[in-house]
């Protein structure tokens, strides 16, 4: 553990519980070769004294997809599978999917064929064309029309949603790492999280890890919190189904800090991690750089409140997208290093991964909306506090 940084963090992190801000928190961060920090305060659930720890289970939403990401490109790097190959091929709500022009005066969808097919590279930059319902009206919209379930439900009717633009034409974070998910299955012939748990959760040590919650995660599990219109917290009871007709490749694992900072560690160290090598080095650098040229990652405005409020990392820095992860392509405001590696979770749970400074972090925290204005301010004053200190 880092001498300073230590009662540094402590420090923020316990006044921030005290105060009522947040119900429990655990974070930690890493260099290639030790855990620098580490910490957790509060509790699982609000009301309850079983405290938060290092290995407290939390549901990691889009935390998933930098993991599925990292699946299909163990696929790709094997030859298996092209980045640029049509996606058709090996899911079939891709092969059919089609372009929303907007809706007629009746209000039925207007519909078209989309000028070019879906690619694996696609999915993985978010430039597909797919959204999310609670950032994007069009979305909204249609399936109010249609009656399509939220993807959230886990029924594959869910994800039988139209593109709002051409494949390749801009930046729109959508249900692309679902797809992902389900090429995984079909490439590898195993379910996903069969999958990710053979070829990353076993070798990397992330025995916490996973879609289905077991009886000994289940007891160490935080409960999802939900801030009300006058800032109170109170407990849920959401969970991600444990029979779903598919597992969420872009936001259905949980995990837990500790788990995750070893899957950080592993792409610090260009693919290895507890003594395995899962991806060969050039894979990693290739997932780091920008995948979408020109184009920049934009802001999400909410149409839903209650689900995530208005969310933008560091505004003013312009961000790409990798095979996986979001890039800030210059030095953050906490200090992150140009060209670093970050996302986040819906439950208010972050990470980065510095590979200029050889440092990365993790965050967890189970509140709704997402960009809690505790929450993710709290995570950046963490970050900001491991570069301070290192400086």
């Amino acid at each position: 553990m880092h001498r300073i940084l230590k009662p540094l963090v402590d420090t923020l992190l316990h006044r921030a519980v005290e105060a009522g801000d947040i119900p429990g928190v655990a974070a930690m961060a890493c260099s290639r070769d030790a855990t620098i920090y580490e910490g957790s305060f509060g509790t699982l659930r609000l009301g309850v004294n079983e405290p938060m720890a290092a290995d407290s289970v939390v549901w990691i939403a889009s935390m998933t997809k930098p993991i599925t990401s990292a699946g299909v490109m163990q696929l790709v790097e094997q030859g298996r599978i092209g980045l640029d190959d049509d996606m058709g091929r090996w899911v079939p709500e891709l092969a059919s999917v089609q372009v929303l022009e907007g809706f007629d005066a009746a209000g039925a969808p207007r519909l078209r064929a989309p000028k070019r097919p879906v690619t694996l590279r696609h999915l993985l930059t978010h430039t597909s064309g797919y959204g999310y319902a609670m950032w994007n009206e069009p979305i909204a919209r249609y399936m109010e029309v249609t009656g399509l379930p939220a993807t959230s439900t886990c029924q594959n009717i869910a994800l039988r949603l139209p593109l709002l633009f051409d494949p390749g034409e801009r930046w729109n974070y959508g249900i692309n790492t679902e797809f992902v998910g389900k090429v995984v299955e079909a490439v590898s012939g195993k379910k996903l999280g069969v999958y990710l748990k053979e070829n990353l959760f076993d070798p990397l040590g992330m025995e916490s890890t996973g879609f289905r919650i077991t009886p000994s995660m289940r007891k160490r599990m935080a409960r999802l919190h939900e801030r009300g219109a006058d800032g109170a917290l109170t407990a849920g009871d959401f969970e991600v189904p444990q029979e779903p007709e598919f597992e969420m490749g872009g936001g259905g694992l949980y995990s837990t800090a500790a788990d995750y900072l070893a899957f950080v560690r592993m792409i610090l160290n260009r693919g290895t991690g507890n003594g395995n090598r899962v991806l060969k080095a050039e894979t990693v650098e290739l997932m780091s750089r920008n995948h979408m040229g020109e184009r920049r990652v934009a802001s999400l405005r909410t149409l839903n409140p209650l689900r995530s409020n208005d969310a933008e990392f560091f505004p003013g820095v312009p961000k790409s997208w990798g095979l996986g992860f979001m890039i800030n392509h210059e030095q953050a405001p906490t200090g992150r290093s140009a060209g670093g590696l970050a996302w986040a979770g819906l439950s208010n749970c972050y990470f980065w991964i510095d590979p200029a400074a050889g440092i990365g972090g993790v965050y967890m925290t189970q509140i709704l909306p997402f960009a809690d204005v505790k929450s993710l301010p709290l995570f950046l004053d963490f970050e900001s506090a491991v570069y301070r200190s290192l400086s």
